[in-house]
């Protein structure tokens, strides 16, 4: 670990970002365009006092999930990214692949979308980065680990997630699931990790050992959702998904499809900065 190269690295680049970058107001009180360390532990859900310590150069060793938060933050691109890791003493993260972070042009795309929920997704569908929205609407994905990570899984092994969406739309909504997760594996060229994660989900679930072995293949670009909110009650939701040219990464967002699912976000919205307050 270069603590010294890390912590100038790390002033620098949270120096370099305009709080208009990460969504946040410039504010009149502000000595530099840059952001303060107290933004950055905020945005990286991190202290403060922790994030003083490794721009002072005299932090512990951060782990490799603090970097990538830490990454996501200061948005960085790949390739800083990467320097990050080496200077923390670490392998940086495959850049394909169902561990990339998110990339540094979808996040500043996320931070433009405030009060619309927006949520970065790998190909397999895991949860990269969140906006503030979408957290209150869908909840905090970004922390979950193993399988626990795509939906695919979630849906075919946690009733509690299918208990969100309108009964009528369960079947529809699975074999979307199912036919965007073929559509990935055909693209990840017989990598062993995936087929793995495949054949667990088989084992687990007969609903979706079932539809699978139907090979329905389908990229999800458009849907609408109705889902069921445990604090404001029912929403009428399109889903729009932008994929990436090489289909590792897309930004999926959400907007109200009707008059009282628009009241009903706002509410959440309010709700969400009462309990901030």
């Amino acid at each position: 670990m270069e603590r010294d190269q890390l912590a100038d690295f790390l002033r620098r680049r949270r120096e370099a970002i305009h709080p208009g970058d990460v969504g946040l107001a410039p504010g009149p009180r502000r000595r530099s365009p840059g952001l303060r360390r107290e933004e950055v532990a905020m945005i990286a859900g991190m202290s403060v006092d922790y994030v003083s310590r490794l721009e002072q150069g005299r932090s512990s060793r951060p782990s490799e999930q603090l970097l990538e938060a830490l990454a996501r933050a200061l948005r960085l691109s790949d390739d800083e990214r990467d320097h990050l890791f080496h200077l923390a003493g670490h392998r940086p993260p495959p850049t394909t692949g169902p561990a990339q972070p998110a990339r540094a042009g979808l996040l500043r795309m996320l931070d433009l979308l405030t009060d619309t929920p927006a949520v970065v997704l790998s190909d397999l569908g895991e949860a990269l980065a969140q906006n503030r929205a979408a957290r209150l609407l869908i909840g905090d994905l970004t922390g979950l680990r193993g399988d626990e990570r795509y939906l695919v899984h979630r849906w075919f092994t946690d009733p509690a997630v299918r208990a969100t969406h309108a009964p009528e739309q369960h079947e529809s909504h699975a074999r979307a699931l199912v036919a965007d997760l073929r559509s990935a594996v055909g693209r990840s060229s017989g990598d062993p990790a995936v087929a793995a994660f495949v054949e667990r989900l088989r084992a687990r679930s007969d609903d979706f050992r079932r539809m699978w072995a139907e090979h329905e293949v389908a990229v999800k670009r458009t849907d609408r959702k109705r889902l069921i909110h445990p604090r404001v009650g029912p929403l009428l939701l399109d889903c729009e998904t932008l994929v990436g040219v090489d289909h590792q990464q897309r930004l999926m967002v959400f907007t109200p499809a009707d008059h009282e699912s628009r009241e009903r976000l706002e509410l959440l919205q309010v709700l969400g900065l009462q309990e901030f307050s």
